[in-house]
């Protein structure tokens, strides 16, 4: 496989790095994850995780026991919904 294969669009992970990411130590999802910044774009890792945890475990590291590690927001948050929460909080 070619080095410049996209495995996460949202925050251009390649093939390439999942590599030099298992060479570094990092054989676990999440460590990976903590490591690249793969599932950690706009889509959490809908569109990336299954393909990641594949080519982990083809390139030698350990098969995923638990998906990664969410962080908030979940799902993705208009900026306008943030700001009306804090203007919400303010004394009046």
């Amino acid at each position: 496989m070619s080095e410049k294969v996209i495995v996460c669009a949202c925050e251009d992970v390649t093939l390439h790095d999942l590599q030099v990411a298992i060479e570094r130590g990092h054989r676990d999802l999440e460590s990976v994850k903590r490591y690249t910044g793969l599932g950690t774009g706009i889509c959490q890792g809908k569109q990336c995780v299954a393909l990641s945890a594949r080519l982990l475990v083809q390139l030698g590291g350990d098969p995923p026991e638990l998906p990664i590690t969410p962080r908030p927001p979940v799902y993705p948050l208009a900026l306008a919904t943030l700001v009306d929460l804090v203007e919400s909080e303010e004394p009046a």
